[in-house]
């Protein structure tokens, strides 16, 4: 099935799922795959769509693209069933009809090739009929069972080496039950605790992390900062966490599933459910619900990240001014440069506030008259207090504002392509300084200059899913921009290839 027909078979669940047509989820979707903007289909494809906007085609997109990455899933899970020779008529429905990842990978669990298990040396002793015997619970002795299966050159020298055999079997066949699993999800996901604990040795070292040294709460419930903080502690062995519901709830729950009497041989059977819940089934319901938690805070802080950039992005810029802008440094030196009203670079220098205050006055108070600076743009970076302090008491700046600017991302864009295009010929610290100034002229044609990871939009940017954050920044920048215009006499290359319709080869 080619793209166009599986994204065509998917727009049905899709328009069920947010409450659309299926003909705005089809001419959203093929107008997506054409390579169109969502601005661009919110803004000139409105008779296409229904008039739906950036949010409704936003998720189209994002439950398309995870509808596929699902569909590609189950189409190499048949291709290895069929293989391998276990696809039936029954199973290829099961997976056919398999509406999540994790249920699919259930159904795919018994047939996904293993390496050597306990359950499998255990069939190679041939304890395999043993194990089933037990596991029907039809009311046979276990250790009378077992004494058929005593085979001393396999390794089978006792009945407690045959029961132990047939546990580690059925504990596997537990674990590998899709309605085990589901039920044992779904308990997880409304029960489990996240619990982390400081790492042995680690209590000095790992001071910043001393909140959660000693700290528990519903995992379903815990807040996108504190697990994005908590994994960030254990990355860097600092916590140790955990994320498991009460074991004995847990039991109780499964039992019902899997305990059909209360004879020797369905003892048995609870011992193996037990072991397969401490050793299987536990660890790997947390792997799951570890992502299951990872994926919701990524999804989280995301959010806030994107609305910061849009933030950003969308303070009210101060216009077309006479600049003087001032890259704090206090031991290497203030870089300092005069930008015209169009942004454009008419002279820079180096003062030195502190080991030459008179020095540094001189020059700053020479630009103002020079260049007859409107206003004076510092950023905020280390030194920025000192310097601004500098600024505002030297001569000649009383009737002059000193804005303080956000220079976040001013060195990335300084040693960037772009900025060695603009200025080939200037020191990397000139470039940021530039950067600083056109800052406070306009926030939005200079910071779509820099990749938005780098323009400083929260703590734990670092920490989520890459792709989705990139993903989702630039969602905002594109609307951005084509909510806001540009001005197509002033704008550059970079701001420019955002406007829909146009692209990076046309600008």
């Amino acid at each position: 099935m080619n793209e166009t027909n599986t994204t065509s078979a998917f727009a049905h669940t899709v328009a069920t799922e947010l409450n659309l047509s299926v003909g705005q989820v089809d001419s959203t979707a093929a107008l997506l795959e054409e390579g169109a903007t969502i601005p661009f289909i919110a803004r000139y494809r409105k008779e296409a769509t229904g008039s739906l906007d950036e949010l409704a085609i936003a998720a189209i997109r994002d439950r398309l693209g995870q509808l596929r990455e699902l569909d590609q899933r189950r189409q190499t899970i048949l291709m290895s069933l069929e293989e391998n020779g276990h696809l039936t008529d029954d199973l290829r429905i099961s997976v056919i009809n398999a509406p999540t990842l994790a249920q699919l990978e259930d159904i795919y669990l018994p047939y996904r090739p293993k390496r050597r298990t306990r359950a499998t040396k255990a069939r190679e002793k041939g304890l395999e009929p043993l194990a089933r015997t037990i596991f029907d619970q039809g009311g046979v002795n276990p250790e009378e069972a077992a004494g058929d299966y005593l085979d001393p050159e396999a390794g089978v020298e006792s009945v407690d080496d045959a029961l132990d055999g047939a546990r580690d079997i059925i504990a596997e066949w537990i674990n590998e039950d899709a309605e085990t699993r589901n039920t044992l999800r779904d308990f997880f996901l409304k029960r489990a605790t996240l619990k982390s604990r400081v790492a042995r040795g680690k209590e000095q070292d790992g001071q910043k992390y001393r909140d959660y040294f000693d700290w528990e709460e519903p995992a379903a419930t815990a807040p996108s900062h504190r697990v994005l903080a908590i994994r960030r502690g254990e990355r860097e062995d600092v916590l140790n966490m955990t994320i498991q519901p009460p074991e004995a709830e847990a039991l109780d729950l499964l039992t019902p599933l899997l305990i059909r009497g209360d004879g020797p041989d369905s003892r048995q059977v609870a011992l193996a459910l037990q072991d397969s819940y401490r050793r299987l089934l536990s660890r790997s319901m947390e792997t799951e619900i570890r992502l299951s938690i990872k994926e919701r805070a990524d999804a989280a802080a995301i959010n806030v990240f994107a609305t910061n950039l849009r933030e950003l992005l969308l303070e009210a810029p101060l216009g077309p001014k006479r600049i003087l802008a001032v890259d704090p440094g206090l031991r290497t030196g203030c870089k300092v440069a005069c930008l015209d009203r169009q942004g454009k670079l008419l002279q820079y220098d180096t003062i030195y506030p502190q080991r030459a205050a008179e020095h540094s006055t001189r020059t700053v108070t020479a630009l103002l008259k020079k260049h007859r600076v409107e206003t004076i743009a510092v950023g905020n970076g280390t030194g920025g207090r000192e310097t601004e302090a500098f600024l505002k008491t030297a001569a000649d700046t009383d009737n002059i504002p000193v804005i303080r600017v956000d220079e976040s991302g001013a060195s990335v864009y300084s040693a960037s392509k772009v900025a060695r295009d603009e200025f080939p010929d200037l020191d990397l610290t000139i470039r940021g300084t530039v950067s600083i100034g056109r800052r406070l002229m306009d926030p939005l044609s200079e910071l779509v200059k820099i990749d938005p990871k780098s323009i400083g939009i929260g703590q734990y940017q670092h920490d989520v899913d890459q792709a989705d954050l990139k993903k989702a920044l630039d969602d905002v920048v594109i609307s951005c921009v084509n909510a806001v215009g540009v001005d197509i006499n002033r704008a550059s290359t970079q701001l420019l290839a955002y406007v829909s319709g146009l692209g990076p080869a046309l600008a």
